[in-house]
């Protein structure tokens, strides 16, 4: 009987005015959170894909000094 009870007081604070304009106003901060941490997450792939580039060059230009640096093989005769 006791669980009922509870559980009708329950409902009833859930549903209450109050509780719903404080859940509206959480579910609002949550959505302003979660738009921060896109913004976040989209900086840091941004960031990423630039490092990525720059490391490729870095690598296509090392490739292009070992190559002009590498002894020409000699001919046989």
């Amino acid at each position: 009987m006791g669980g009922v009870l509870f559980g009708s007081a329950g409902l009833k604070l859930l549903s209450s005015r109050d509780a719903k304009k404080a859940y509206t106003h959480a579910t609002a901060a949550a959505l302003r959170v979660k738009e921060s941490v896109m913004e976040t997450v989209t900086t840091v792939q941004e960031n990423a894909a630039d490092i990525l580039a720059s490391a490729k060059d870095i690598n296509a230009r090392r490739a292009e000094t070992e190559a002009a640096d590498a002894p020409e093989p000699a001919e046989e005769t």
